[in-house]
């Protein structure tokens, strides 16, 4: 009787040592952030969960989010590189393979979008999704197909206006050559093209571009419409014209422009060291911050300047603004805590039950009340697909920070 009792307590005491290590196993911690505030951790479990969810509909149909509106769309909508780019971001938040295999998945449901010279979204395309597969990976075959993305893009710039044509030619809109502000997004395709190839093709497209949007696309007050249109012929500046944001070009500020703004000039000093587009996006900054209309939450209206429902958010240009500032903290000399603060409190703001939604809510997008197009009444505070990715892109910058690492090798 003692021996059988002593092997059952063995035997007992052994389940449970296996057991504990399993639970060990499980409970690994794979991130390279152990800096993580609770806040910060369930924001991330409450994001996987509706990624997770929506990786189902992803991959049973080829297609990616755009919004709770609109649903899934295929790879040439101009969102769908945003719900890939998520997926790596949770990679690298997590280290863990399996989320690098699900950003695999879908990264390459838009393998055929390297080629696409229809318009200028290639690059919120391919690089939010390769690109950052590239980043954290060094996938071969990833590098390629950021240059021939890159390449398609610049088959739509014209020499004599130095820019990259957005949307082609519209007679009902009077539009000769259209360029949005939205483009300046686009140039971080172009410059990581330069360093892959060598080809400096690419890096005078991209200087040429920032350079013109500077001189044309901005007023005084470092504010911009959404649309500026040239003449393909002359190369001469037409007219401020909108699509986006309030009707009247000659006070809109479409918040999300601003903040394309503010992150791409950004960007371009990242690349560049040049110190005019730190300077630019300084003002950019100080036109924001110092708006009467921002509220004090810093989640902004969907217009700087409209008279049109001013109480209406766009969550997404928040979430743009954020990543932005923090990347900008980095550089300026005098701003670099207001900038950090900022950011930081939008993205508590963000994580909170008024933004983020509850798993299994909301068609599995994460961040509500986003405002796609007020005007045209079209995804009105909904969620976005791009909301989700510039929230969680500058949440995995916000640990980057905190836990003293470079936002960039």
């Amino acid at each position: 009787m003692r021996k059988t009792n002593l092997c059952s307590l063995l035997l007992v005491l052994l389940l449970a040592a296996c057991s504990t290590t399993t639970k060990k196993e499980n409970t690994t911690d794979t991130s390279p952030f152990k800096n993580r505030p609770q806040w910060v951790q369930e924001a991330f479990k409450t994001f996987e969960g509706h990624a997770d969810n929506m990786l189902v509909d992803v991959l049973k149909t080829g297609k990616t989010p755009r919004s709770t509106e609109r649903g899934l769309k295929p790879s040439r909508d101009w969102t769908s590189g945003f719900y890939p780019g998520s997926l790596w971001y949770l990679y690298e938040y997590t280290g863990n393979q399996e989320w690098a295999k699900k950003a695999q998945q879908a990264t390459e449901l838009l393998d055929k979008e390297q080629y696409n010279t229809d318009d200028h979204d290639v690059g919120f395309r391919v690089y939010c999704s390769y690109g950052n597969g590239w980043l954290l990976t060094n996938n071969e075959q990833y590098k390629k197909v950021i240059i021939q993305a890159a390449k398609s893009l610049c088959t739509r710039y014209n020499k004599k206006t130095k820019t990259i044509m957005s949307w082609n030619p519209n007679e009902k809109r009077d539009w000769k050559y259209p360029v949005i502000i939205d483009n300046m997004m686009n140039l971080e395709l172009i410059y990581e093209a330069y360093k892959l190839s060598g080809d400096e093709s690419f890096k005078d497209i991209a200087l040429e571009h920032a350079n013109q949007t500077m001189k044309y696309h901005y007023r005084k007050d470092y504010s911009c419409p959404h649309v500026v249109d040239y003449d393909p012929e002359t190369g001469n500046f037409r007219k401020m014209d909108w699509n986006n944001g309030f009707c009247d070009p000659k006070v809109a500020a479409w918040s999300r422009g601003q903040s394309w703004g503010l992150y791409g000039f950004t960007l371009m000093f990242r690349e560049t060291k040049d110190p005019k587009y730190l300077d630019f996006a300084e003002h950019i900054a100080s036109f924001l911050l110092n708006n009467p209309n921002m509220p004090k939450d810093y989640i902004p209206f969907w217009d700087y300047a409209s008279p049109k429902n001013p109480s209406m958010r766009d969550a997404s240009a928040a979430a743009i603004m954020a990543s932005g500032f923090l990347e900008l903290s980095q550089y300026s000399q005098n701003n670099k805590e207001k900038y950090f603060q900022v950011a930081e409190s939008i993205l508590k703001t963000l994580s909170s039950s008024d933004y983020l939604a509850q798993v299994g809510t909301n068609k599995n997008f994460a961040i509500k009340h986003t405002t796609g197009n007020y005007m045209g009444g079209s995804e009105v505070n909904g969620s976005l697909s791009y909301g989700d990715y510039y929230y969680v892109e500058a949440m995995v910058r916000y640990l980057k920070l905190i836990n003293n690492q470079p936002l960039y090798q």
